[in-house]
Protein backbone atom coordinates (compact mmCIF):
# COMPACT_ATOMS: atom_id res chain seq x y z
CA UNK A 1 0.00 0.00 0.00
CA UNK A 2 1.34 3.41 -0.97
CA UNK A 3 0.01 6.16 1.24
CA UNK A 4 1.31 9.56 2.32
CA UNK A 5 0.58 12.06 5.02
CA UNK A 6 0.12 15.82 5.35
CA UNK A 7 1.94 17.64 8.11
CA UNK A 8 3.51 20.84 9.33
CA UNK A 9 7.18 21.80 9.22
CA UNK A 10 8.33 22.67 12.74
CA UNK A 11 11.96 23.55 12.02
CA UNK A 12 15.46 22.10 11.92
CA UNK A 13 17.62 20.62 14.65
CA UNK A 14 20.39 18.08 15.21
CA UNK A 15 20.22 14.54 16.54
CA UNK A 16 22.87 12.05 17.57
CA UNK A 17 22.79 8.69 15.81
CA UNK A 18 23.67 5.37 17.39
CA UNK A 19 27.25 5.56 16.05
CA UNK A 20 27.77 8.97 17.69
CA UNK A 21 27.58 11.07 14.52
CA UNK A 22 25.48 14.24 14.37
CA UNK A 23 22.74 14.51 11.75
CA UNK A 24 20.94 17.69 10.68
CA UNK A 25 17.23 16.95 10.44
CA UNK A 26 13.95 18.70 9.74
CA UNK A 27 11.16 17.97 12.23
CA UNK A 28 7.73 17.47 10.67
CA UNK A 29 4.51 17.21 12.66
CA UNK A 30 3.04 14.42 10.54
CA UNK A 31 -0.73 14.36 10.83
CA UNK A 32 -2.84 13.12 12.29
CA UNK A 33 -4.82 12.97 9.07
CA UNK A 34 -8.24 11.48 8.44
CA UNK A 35 -9.33 9.57 5.34
CA UNK A 36 -12.02 11.69 3.70
CA UNK A 37 -12.54 9.73 0.48
CA UNK A 38 -11.56 6.35 -0.95
CA UNK A 39 -11.48 6.10 -4.75
CA UNK A 40 -11.81 2.75 -6.49
CA UNK A 41 -11.32 1.59 -10.07
CA UNK A 42 -14.94 0.53 -10.36
CA UNK A 43 -16.34 3.93 -9.36
CA UNK A 44 -13.59 6.43 -10.20
CA UNK A 45 -11.37 4.65 -12.72
CA UNK A 46 -8.31 4.55 -10.44
CA UNK A 47 -7.36 3.78 -6.87
CA UNK A 48 -6.47 6.61 -4.51
CA UNK A 49 -7.09 7.92 -1.02
CA UNK A 50 -7.89 11.51 -0.04
CA UNK A 51 -6.90 12.65 3.45
CA UNK A 52 -7.69 15.81 5.41
CA UNK A 53 -5.42 17.77 7.72
CA UNK A 54 -5.86 20.83 9.92
CA UNK A 55 -9.08 22.02 11.49
CA UNK A 56 -11.13 24.53 9.53
CA UNK A 57 -13.71 26.82 11.12
CA UNK A 58 -15.45 27.83 7.93
CA UNK A 59 -16.50 25.60 5.04
CA UNK A 60 -18.88 26.01 2.15
CA UNK A 61 -21.99 23.83 1.98
CA UNK A 62 -20.50 21.58 -0.75
CA UNK A 63 -17.33 21.14 1.33
CA UNK A 64 -19.37 20.25 4.41
CA UNK A 65 -21.29 17.69 2.40
CA UNK A 66 -18.10 16.17 1.05
CA UNK A 67 -16.62 15.83 4.54
CA UNK A 68 -19.78 14.74 6.30
CA UNK A 69 -18.87 11.05 6.33
CA UNK A 70 -15.41 11.82 7.70
CA UNK A 71 -17.03 13.68 10.60
CA UNK A 72 -14.60 16.58 10.48
CA UNK A 73 -13.74 19.97 9.00
CA UNK A 74 -10.33 20.13 7.36
CA UNK A 75 -8.31 22.99 5.94
CA UNK A 76 -6.10 20.89 3.66
CA UNK A 77 -7.07 17.94 1.45
CA UNK A 78 -4.49 15.84 -0.37
CA UNK A 79 -4.85 12.77 -2.57
CA UNK A 80 -2.38 9.88 -2.68
CA UNK A 81 -2.26 6.90 -5.05
CA UNK A 82 -2.94 3.69 -3.16
CA UNK A 83 -3.38 -0.02 -3.67
CA UNK A 84 -5.60 -2.41 -1.73
CA UNK A 85 -7.95 0.44 -0.91
CA UNK A 86 -10.49 -2.07 0.43
CA UNK A 87 -8.52 -2.04 3.69
CA UNK A 88 -9.16 1.70 4.12
CA UNK A 89 -12.34 3.37 5.32
CA UNK A 90 -13.59 6.96 5.45
CA UNK A 91 -12.92 8.37 8.91
CA UNK A 92 -9.84 6.20 9.47
CA UNK A 93 -6.82 7.99 10.96
CA UNK A 94 -3.46 8.16 9.21
CA UNK A 95 -0.56 8.83 11.58
CA UNK A 96 3.21 9.11 11.54
CA UNK A 97 3.55 5.39 12.28
CA UNK A 98 3.08 4.61 8.55
CA UNK A 99 6.79 5.52 8.21
CA UNK A 100 9.83 3.99 9.88
CA UNK A 101 13.50 4.92 10.18
CA UNK A 102 15.37 4.29 6.94
CA UNK A 103 12.41 4.88 4.61
CA UNK A 104 12.91 7.07 1.55
CA UNK A 105 10.26 9.76 1.04
CA UNK A 106 9.44 12.61 -1.32
CA UNK A 107 8.56 15.85 0.49
CA UNK A 108 6.59 18.66 -1.17
CA UNK A 109 6.14 22.18 0.14
CA UNK A 110 5.80 25.81 -0.88
CA UNK A 111 9.04 27.80 -0.76
CA UNK A 112 9.40 31.06 1.13
CA UNK A 113 8.26 34.20 -0.65
CA UNK A 114 11.14 36.55 -1.51
CA UNK A 115 9.18 39.36 -3.12
CA UNK A 116 10.48 40.98 -6.30
CA UNK A 117 13.90 39.64 -7.31
CA UNK A 118 16.39 40.80 -9.92
CA UNK A 119 18.10 38.54 -12.43
CA UNK A 120 21.24 38.12 -10.29
CA UNK A 121 19.32 36.77 -7.30
CA UNK A 122 16.53 35.07 -9.22
CA UNK A 123 18.51 33.40 -12.03
CA UNK A 124 22.12 33.74 -10.81
CA UNK A 125 23.22 36.05 -13.62
CA UNK A 126 26.80 37.24 -13.42
CA UNK A 127 25.96 40.88 -14.09
CA UNK A 128 27.82 43.43 -16.20
CA UNK A 129 31.44 44.57 -16.07
CA UNK A 130 32.57 46.58 -13.06
CA UNK A 131 34.84 48.97 -15.01
CA UNK A 132 35.13 50.94 -18.27
CA UNK A 133 32.22 53.27 -17.59
CA UNK A 134 29.77 50.53 -16.61
CA UNK A 135 29.24 51.59 -13.01
CA UNK A 136 25.43 51.35 -13.33
CA UNK A 137 25.27 47.91 -14.99
CA UNK A 138 26.71 45.62 -12.32
CA UNK A 139 23.42 43.80 -11.61
CA UNK A 140 21.61 44.41 -14.90
CA UNK A 141 20.67 41.59 -17.31
CA UNK A 142 22.12 43.11 -20.48
CA UNK A 143 20.42 42.70 -23.88
CA UNK A 144 17.14 40.79 -23.76
CA UNK A 145 16.78 39.89 -27.46
CA UNK A 146 17.71 40.85 -31.00
CA UNK A 147 15.84 43.75 -32.59
CA UNK A 148 15.10 42.37 -36.06
CA UNK A 149 14.93 38.60 -35.59
CA UNK A 150 12.96 37.46 -33.69
CA UNK A 151 12.07 41.05 -32.74
CA UNK A 152 10.29 40.01 -29.56
CA UNK A 153 10.80 38.34 -26.20
CA UNK A 154 9.98 34.65 -26.14
CA UNK A 155 7.73 33.41 -23.37
CA UNK A 156 9.75 32.06 -20.45
CA UNK A 157 12.72 34.38 -21.01
CA UNK A 158 14.66 34.76 -17.78
CA UNK A 159 14.04 38.21 -16.35
CA UNK A 160 13.40 39.87 -13.02
CA UNK A 161 10.12 39.13 -11.28
CA UNK A 162 8.39 37.46 -8.37
CA UNK A 163 10.73 35.17 -6.46
CA UNK A 164 9.65 32.25 -4.29
CA UNK A 165 6.23 30.77 -3.41
CA UNK A 166 6.86 27.81 -5.71
CA UNK A 167 5.73 24.24 -5.25
CA UNK A 168 8.95 22.27 -4.75
CA UNK A 169 9.50 18.55 -4.14
CA UNK A 170 12.67 17.19 -2.56
CA UNK A 171 13.08 13.58 -3.58
CA UNK A 172 14.56 10.60 -1.76
CA UNK A 173 14.84 12.13 1.70
CA UNK A 174 15.73 9.64 4.44
CA UNK A 175 13.57 9.20 7.52
CA UNK A 176 16.05 9.38 10.40
CA UNK A 177 13.64 8.84 13.27
CA UNK A 178 9.90 8.49 13.94
CA UNK A 179 8.23 9.46 17.21
CA UNK A 180 4.82 7.86 16.77
CA UNK A 181 3.53 8.97 20.18
CA UNK A 182 4.08 12.66 19.42
CA UNK A 183 3.43 12.30 15.69
CA UNK A 184 6.89 13.52 14.67
CA UNK A 185 8.95 12.47 11.65
CA UNK A 186 12.62 13.54 11.48
CA UNK A 187 13.95 13.86 7.93
CA UNK A 188 17.59 14.16 6.94
CA UNK A 189 18.31 17.54 5.36
CA UNK A 190 16.21 20.60 4.59
CA UNK A 191 12.53 20.69 3.65
CA UNK A 192 11.14 23.49 1.43
CA UNK A 193 9.05 26.20 3.04
CA UNK A 194 8.93 28.26 6.21
CA UNK A 195 8.39 26.92 9.70
CA UNK A 196 4.71 26.10 10.34
CA UNK A 197 4.25 25.61 6.61
CA UNK A 198 2.21 22.67 5.32
CA UNK A 199 4.19 19.84 3.69
CA UNK A 200 3.25 16.55 2.07
CA UNK A 201 5.29 13.42 2.80
CA UNK A 202 4.85 10.37 0.62
CA UNK A 203 6.92 7.24 -0.12
CA UNK A 204 9.62 7.98 -2.68
CA UNK A 205 8.73 6.90 -6.21
CA UNK A 206 12.13 5.24 -6.57
CA UNK A 207 11.28 2.95 -3.65
CA UNK A 208 7.77 2.03 -4.79
CA UNK A 209 7.31 -1.44 -6.14
CA UNK A 210 9.82 -2.84 -3.64
CA UNK A 211 7.34 -4.13 -1.15
CA UNK A 212 5.86 -0.65 -0.47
Amino acid sequence: MTLGIVGKKLGMTQVFLDDGTVESVTVVQAGPCVVTQVKTKARDGYEAVQVGFGESKRLTKPEEGHLKRANGKFTHLREFPATNVDALQVGQKVEASIFKAGDLVDVSGVTKGRGYGGVVKRHHFRGGPKTHGQSDRQRRPGASSAGTTPGKLWKGHRMSGHLGVDNVTVKNMTVVRVDAERGLVLLRGAVPGANQGVVTVRPAKSSQGKGG
